[in-house]
């Protein structure tokens, strides 16, 4: 952090490309960095031009600008209660010319102007484990990003009151925190889908998305896992991602719900 504790000192930071150079992000080396996880989140989210998001605990915005990067023409909002955290997405929006408005506070106080919107979509990759279960990173930014504070249920109710008639709330978490969020949704959203992702053929799933719609009457889903990984092993060096997570990750292409891309 810089002398002041506000911010990231340049020397901190890295300058990271995702999407094939589409999109590059200015991240503390240190701290929470973005993997894929956000970027298959943003993939999975079928907004259209026009339409609004709401990236809830945006961090350096990976989710928001990915999401950006492959629909253009979306009104981008972001929320992330660390503010050094809320300072790169702003710088990062800026840099890669993608327009998005960026609020520093937390999820369970949302500032007036944001109370007062409503949104087509609200996307969230909330921290993946229990502050309890876990043994706490050293550094704060990646404690905050990986150790819940902010239990799923508030993430969840927060979402749920932000959206628009019909709007989509899409979760990524690990598959065993799916009991919990989908008890959460219950009675807030309706046509709830999950889509396990395994890391390979015959592996359980390890992460969920999970998306539901407020107001929706559909039957619940629990989708065929989506492989992210070629073969049972990894057999060389490099990655070796399958062909459809490859396009999601390099191309910026969507990931439909489903076994099919159709």
């Amino acid at each position: 952090m810089t002398a002041d504790g506000l911010g990231f000192a340049e020397a901190e930071l890295s300058h990271d490309a995702f999407l094939g150079g589409r999109i590059t992000l200015y991240q503390p080396k240190s701290g929470y960095r973005a993997g894929i996880d956000p970027i298959l989140l943003a993939a999975s989210v079928p907004a259209r031009r026009g339409e609004r998001v709401l990236d809830l605990g945006c961090g350096a915005g990976p989710a928001l600008l990915a999401l950006g990067a492959r629909v253009p023409g979306l009104s981008l909002t972001g929320l992330e209660r660390q503010a050094a955290y809320a300072d790169l997405a702003v710088r990062n929006a800026g840099a890669t010319g993608i327009a998005a408005r960026i609020f520093a506070a937390d999820l369970r106080e949302m500032p007036a102007e944001l109370r007062a919107e409503s949104f087509d979509h609200i996307i969230a990759n909330p921290p993946y484990f229990q502050a309890a279960d876990r043994t706490a990173a050293r550094d704060a930014g990646r404690e905050a990003g990986r150790g819940e504070e902010t239990p799923l249920a508030d993430w969840v109710r927060a979402g749920s009151k932000r959206l628009a008639p019909a709007g989509r709330l899409t979760m990524i978490v690990r598959a065993e925190r799916l009991p919990e969020l989908l008890d959460a949704m219950q009675g807030l959203l309706g046509s709830l889908e999950v889509q396990p992702l395994a890391p390979r053929t015959g592996r359980a799933a390890r992460l969920v998305l999970v998306r539901g719609r407020k107001g929706g009457r559909a039957e619940f889903r629990l989708h065929a896992p989506i492989v992210l990984h070629e073969g049972s092993h990894h057999v060389r060096d490099g990655e070796d991602y399958a062909p459809r997570i490859r396009a999601v990750l390099r191309e910026a292409a969507a990931l439909h719900f489903g076994a099919s891309d159709q």
